[in-house]
């Protein structure tokens, strides 16, 4: 009886010992996240220690922090091996795999993209592109902004908008300063503008700079944003006028000028027009300093492949259509004129 109890005592030690040994050891090779959703995103910021991945991967409820410095230590993660990125976790993953995964970067996320359409300035842009990056917004302006970085890509305050082509771009790895973004963004402008677009030849022919067609661009986007049908009509005109050296005299320059203030205006005043200010076209003729906002690749090219005509001035339809009449002479321009102020006054 007494041997059957001992047998049963150390069979019994037995397999404690196996369970104190094997369940850690099964948990390290075999234990499995439990996540809220199929996959989580998170992002390991650059500079970041054990107890900075730890605490990101706690927040977004993956592993609790003790576990996490747990299995790191075991599995020989440690603060060298750390690589800031965009990484994911998947649901009923090993665990050991995650570690593995952020130590050997088989889970950093590479297809990182950034859009940005339809942006007014620098502070816009930023906006857009921030998410999508570790260099945040205001980090992106200042860089920018600053007069070294200006200088050193060869624009000025008035024409840097112009270095931003706004699209969707595969940028590769989310740990991107805004160095390193501004440099992206000067590869794209400088293929756009390459001799081998064809655009470098057609840019000689208008005798322009790249921040001048932009410029021009700006206007035309500005001036009809819905019917890009006429960008090339508009552009013909505004350089016809260039050439002449008449004044551009087009609304959304002198609008540009009041900022915020003309927001949501509909009908632009003759006072609106007396702004002594050296983007509005009424006052001065030739381009502006710069573009009035960020152009469209398609606006641009609109400005390159401008149609070959004589107008010289252009007005509202008198329908509601967002479309133009165009004209060449100043009196044909005048009848286009009346009519249209003649149905803005029956609709008060």
């Amino acid at each position: 009886m007494k041997k059957r109890s001992l047998i049963l005592l150390v069979f019994c030690g037995l397999i404690i010992t196996a369970v104190v040994i094997g369940k850690p050891y099964y948990d390290l090779h075999f234990g499995k996240l439990k996540l809220d959703e199929e996959e989580v995103v998170f992002y390991i910021p650059s500079g970041s220690n054990l107890d900075d991945v730890a605490e990101v991967l706690n927040s977004h409820n993956i592993l609790m922090q003790s576990v996490f410095i747990d299995y790191a230590e075991k599995l020989d993660y440690d603060e060298s091996k750390i690589e800031p990125g965009k990484y994911k976790a998947v649901d009923g993953a090993t665990i050991k795999s995650l570690i593995y995964g952020l130590k050997n970067g088989n889970q950093e996320i590479k297809d990182t993209r950034i859009t940005f359409n339809y942006c007014q300035d620098i502070e816009d842009m930023a906006g857009k592109v921030a998410p999508n990056i570790e260099a945040d917004s205001a980090e992106i302006v200042a860089y920018v902004t600053d007069p070294k970085t200006m200088e050193k890509y060869g624009f000025k305050e008035e024409t840097i908008v112009a270095l931003f082509l706004p699209d969707t771009y595969e940028v590769g790895e989310w740990d991107m300063s805004a160095e390193d973004f501004v440099q992206f963004m000067a590869d794209q402008f400088n293929s756009f503008w390459s001799e081998e677009s064809g655009r470098g030849a057609k840019l000689k022919a208008l005798n322009l700079s790249q921040s001048e067609v932009s410029t021009v661009a700006s206007i035309i986007e500005s001036e009809q944003g819905v019917f890009s049908q006429e960008w090339g009509t508009i552009a013909g005109l505004y350089l016809n006028r260039v050439r002449k050296g008449m004044k551009l005299e087009s609304d959304p320059t002198f609008k540009f000028c009041w900022g915020d203030e003309l927001e949501g205006v509909q009908r632009l005043l003759d006072v609106h027009r007396e702004i002594d200010c050296p983007y509005n076209t009424y006052k001065y003729a030739g381009l502006p300093p710069g573009p009035i906002r960020m152009p469209s690749k398609k606006a641009i090219d609109a400005v390159l492949n401008a149609e070959d005509h004589d107008y010289l001035f252009m007005c509202a339809k008198p329908d509601n259509s967002g479309l133009h009449n165009f004209a060449v002479t100043y009196s044909e321009h005048l009848k286009n004129a009346k009519l249209f102020w003649r149905y803005m006054d029956s609709r008060n």
